[in-house]
This record gives C-alpha cells, structure tokens and sequence, in this order.
C-alpha cells in the first residue's frame, strides 16, 4: 500500500480548525503541498506556518465556500502557488442544532448551501480543470454517518450529508472514464475543539455511554482511510461511501 503523495497538489477546505487542519497536516507529512482554504486569515496562516516549519508547502487561500464567484479565483490562486489540483477535500460544513420545526429556511439554506451546493461546485471546477489537463484525481467529501442515520436535532445536517453520499456516487459515476475517483469518508463522533463542551457535559457523556464501545473516537483514526482515497493505492476505489465510526452506528 503506497501512501506517498509527493509531487501532489491538494486543496482542502475549512482547513483552519479540526478535521481540515488534521488532514492539511497528514496530507503535507505524505509528501503533498497543500492549498489551505478558509475564512479565518489568521487561522489559516497559522495552519501554514505550522507545514512549512515541519519542511512541508503550503498556501493560505481565502474562500467562502457558500460563494460561487470566489470559487474558481481561489483555484487559481493554488495552482498559481503550487501547481495544478489532484486532491479535492471538501471538509467545509457546519451545522444547525434543534428541531425541524423550529429551524428557520435560512439556516436551512445555509447548512445546505455549505455542506452541499459549495461541494457539488468545487467538485466539478476541480473535474473541470482534471479533464482540460488529462490528469487523474482524487476528491474526497467529508460526509458523516448521519449520511444514512438519523442524528436527532441536526435534521439539516443529515439531509445534507445524504445528498453528499448521493452526489458521491453520481459524480464518480459520470466520471470514472476521466479517471477522477470520487469517494466519501463518513466519520462517526469525534472528539474535537468544536464538540468538546458538549461531550464534557452530563448529556454528552451518557451519549457516549450509548456508543458501542463507550468512547469517542480521534481525528488520528480516520488517517488510514483517508490516506488511502487520496493516494494511488486508491486506483480501483470509486464511488465509495466509507464508515469510519468506531461502531457508533450500529
């Protein structure tokens, strides 16, 4: 199994805090240069700083992801820095707590704006440009195990990660003779600075208590199959909705 990613150009989103920053990271240790994409400047030069000290390249790239125009100047803008995209990592997403009812149609809107419609454009401009240049690519979505499960109180979240998986699928699909592969990785709770709060409170740790082994899992955990969709050893692998949830699921 061969993870070295040298000579490769990724492109990750919300790349300045958890799971993003985590994969910009084991991205750059394998050997790739990485477009950091986000809207927190300082975030994003701080992710930077820390590839570049370790001997890795990086590129800070300004994007909101909800907005179509900044899209493709972002692009370029990496290329520019690094060199032409084989890796896509659409991480970007976000998430509206509380009952369906009670949801307004512009949180609705923003949920499916972030997690959906901005992966479904960067997907396709990356393919875009993979065609124009007869390369081979790998994109990999961020999706969740709410992709196929209910999560109670994020209805948003999950209509927008079962359309994800679909768009997965449909897009590796109409693109498999392009030699672009298309997978998703569907994670299951893990600990990080965004959830933490939650899962130190009363609430938090009996849903843990409800897990199948009664723990949360790591950013670290998703590593090997991460790694596996963005690198060659990847080659037949296409279409793919991969679980990785320490059995949360079941």
């Amino acid at each position: 199994m061969e993870f070295d990613l040298t000579g490769r150009t990724a492109f990750v989103t919300g790349a300045t805090s958890g799971l993003g920053r985590h994969f910009a990271k084991i991205l750059s240790a394998s050997g790739a240069a990485v477009a950091l994409a986000g809207r927190r400047s300082d975030r994003l030069e701080a992710v930077k700083r820390e590839i570049e000290s370790a001997g890795g390249r990086a590129a800070a790239i300004n994007l909101d992801v909800t907005d179509a125009a900044e899209i493709a100047p972002a692009l370029d803008k990496a290329e520019a820095a690094l060199g032409p995209i084989d890796i896509l990592v659409n991480n970007a997403g976000l998430s509206v707590f509380g009952l369906a009812a009670d949801i307004s149609a512009s949180d609705f809107d923003k949920v499916i704006a972030t997690n959906l419609r901005a992966p479904f454009l960067l997907a396709t401009e990356v393919a875009r440009r993979l065609v124009a240049k007869k390369r081979e690519g790998r994109i990999i979505n961020i999706a969740s195990i709410g992709s196929f499960r209910v999560l109670p109180g994020v209805t948003a979240y999950c209509v927008s990660k079962a359309g994800l998986a679909m768009m997965t699928q449909c897009l590796a699909r109409e693109w498999a003779r392009k030699g672009i592969n298309v997978n998703a990785l569907c994670p299951g709770f893990i600990e990080t600075e965004l959830n933490a709060e939650w899962f130190a409170s009363d609430k938090g740790k009996a849903q843990i208590e409800g897990f199948a082994r009664k723990r949360l899992a790591k950013e670290s955990d998703l590593d090997g199959m991460f790694l596996l969709l963005a690198s060659a050893a990847s080659r037949t692998i296409t279409g793919s909705l991969l679980t990785v949830d320490d059995g949360q699921s079941l």
